[in-house]
């Protein structure tokens, strides 16, 4: 596990460059999780390290392989400056040990929902997870591990939630680029969904 988490180290610094924080976010009966930081300009990128020590088991699987498996981290990329987005860091930590806690495989196209602000003062609750391999590349693993992908997160509001789920999210995710939404703004409104 610590020989995967330091090479999943070195393909975000690779990508995003020396994070400028980190914090360690450990709960009762999980894998220790640490959130990093990076500048990129006016944009604050968070990722998680430690979702991908241990391979998404499928819930409906009676014993988990401790080999294969899909293996993620989740990023998260706002505007900074705008708001307290620095408390976002348990709220990650609660979604990237979700596989261990709730038997869940987190994969693009899902939504995952704290069921509280991101962080204080959000209009967000949730988040669709977002395709890999455009901000930082996936990692290959030795076989017969899956490659670690890395999963933008998009902040939703609980209206963009509940049209995610009857319409889907690629329907979202057009309704956002045909209002040209801004999904990093930290303070944006919910998109038209009329």
């Amino acid at each position: 596990m610590a020989e995967i988490l330091a090479l999943v180290e070195a393909r975000l610094v690779s990508a995003l460059g020396e994070p400028d924080a980190r914090a360690d976010v450990t709960f009762l009966g999980t894998d220790r999780v640490q959130v990093l930081r990076f500048l990129d300009g006016d944009i604050v990128r968070y990722a998680t390290l430690g979702m991908s020590g241990a391979p998404m088991a499928d819930p409906t699987s009676p014993l988990a392989d401790p080999v294969k498996g899909p293996r993620a981290e989740l990023v998260l990329s706002v505007r900074g400056g705008l708001a307290d987005t620095d408390q976002v860091l348990r709220p990650l930590a609660v979604l990237a040990t979700s596989p261990q806690v709730e038997g869940v495989i987190v994969a693009p196209g899902a939504s995952l929902d704290l069921g509280e602000p991101l962080w204080p003062g959000a209009p967000f609750t949730s988040v669709l997870v977002a395709e890999s391999g455009g901000l930082v590349e996936d990692l290959e693993l030795d076989e017969p591990m899956e490659p670690v992908r890395f999963l933008p997160l998009l902040p939703m509001t609980p209206n963009e939630a509940a049209w995610k789920r009857v319409r889907g999210a690629q329907e979202l995710q057009e309704r956002w680029l045909t209002h040209g939404t801004d999904v990093r703004d930290p303070l944006r409104t919910s998109v038209p969904l009329d």
